[in-house]
């Protein structure tokens, strides 16, 4: 893994640019909950008590896992709140709702970490006080979790990889727009994704930046790549946000035609680049199903059950012409 692929680059392009380019986030739709109307802190079911702590609200992407995981929660028997910062950057916001779900002595919590490392030692706390610990989405990098639910991240990114080499060949160059350096999806996918491209291809990879889960953000940050790398063949998104942004600076350079672009995960505003031919396709996982095997693997370990390691939640590659298959339409969420 070469140094270059790791590095942040054009941090003094994207500044100097200045850019005020229009685009924004799409707040959580307010069905799906019996808590508040805006995001955190809503609740839902009657039994054991899971404390879920999400990434965040500002992508329909944690919805639907609320969404799953509130159906768990009514069909299993269990009480769940869930909670998650405003932003995906919001490191410390994060850290001081889970400091609150520990007061409040839950039989279990889910923790999606936006930083692996920073919030161990409220884990140990956990621990400590025999709570079980489910990660879900993002791992943590230690043993206190009793199991991890969530997607193959590397392997899912190898395939977009895979997708893009089918696309642009084995000569050139193409781009991440990654959404974090400190959470393990952020650093999975980028790595699943580069990693396949330099051990198999003589692709380059241009430029990594990273959007922190952010639109404009990844707007930017894709525009200063393309203006950088007016030879660029492909680009690639690891979530939603970034993919949102990262399409939103094309459109707005003209810069589609001979460019391949794939993404990661779902949402409106990708399902309608991808069906107007804006993007070539994405990586979707389930997130419903993440939402609701966090909360049955959190009642097993509550009722001392032997609980796996990890749950592997799955995912497809979708384009235009799978993406109303069954089993891939079900996993998208708009």
């Amino acid at each position: 893994m070469s140094n270059i692929a790791r590095r942040t680059f054009g941090a003094g392009i994207v500044g100097a640019l200045g850019l005020s380019l229009a685009a924004c986030n799409r707040g959580p739709d307010a069905a799906g909950g019996s808590g508040g109307s805006d995001g955190g802190g809503e609740t839902a079911g009657s039994g054991p008590s899971i404390a879920i702590i999400s990434k965040g609200f500002s992508q329909q992407f944690w919805v639907t896992v609320r969404d799953g995981a509130f159906a768990a929660a009514e069909e299993l028997g269990a009480q769940v709140s869930f909670d998650g910062p405003d932003t995906e950057s919001d490191v410390e916001q994060q850290i001081q709702q889970l400091q609150t779900a520990l007061s409040g002595s839950p039989d279990a919590i889910a923790y999606a970490a936006l930083d692996s490392e920073a919030s161990l030692p409220l884990l140990e706390q956990a621990q400590s006080s025999e709570i079980p610990v489910i990660a879900f989405d993002s791992g943590v990098e230690s043993d206190i979790p009793v199991c991890t639910v969530a997607t193959d991240n590397a392997a899912a990114a190898e395939e977009a990889a895979k997708k893009m080499v089918e696309l642009v060949g084995e000569e050139g160059s193409v781009a991440v727009i990654a959404h974090s350096q400190t959470s393990l999806t952020g650093v999975q996918r980028r790595d699943g994704f580069v990693d396949y491209i330099e051990a198999n291809t003589s692709l380059t990879i241009a430029d990594i930046q990273y959007s922190d889960s952010d639109v404009l953000k990844a707007t930017n940050a894709t525009n200063a790549i393309l203006q950088a790398h007016q030879d660029l063949k492909g680009i690639f998104a690891t979530n939603e946000a970034s993919a949102i942004g990262m399409v939103t600076a094309i459109d707005e350079l003209g810069r589609k035609d001979g460019l391949a672009v794939l993404g990661f995960d779902s949402g409106q505003g990708q399902l309608d680049a991808i069906r107007d031919g804006r993007m070539e396709g994405s990586v979707t996982q389930d997130p419903y199903d993440i939402g609701y095997k966090t909360v049955e693997t959190a009642l097993a370990a509550i009722n001392g059950e032997e609980v796996e390691p990890k749950v592997d939640t799955g995912f497809y590659f979708y384009d235009e012409t799978n993406m109303e298959d069954e089993e891939i339409a079900r996993s998208l969420y708009e």
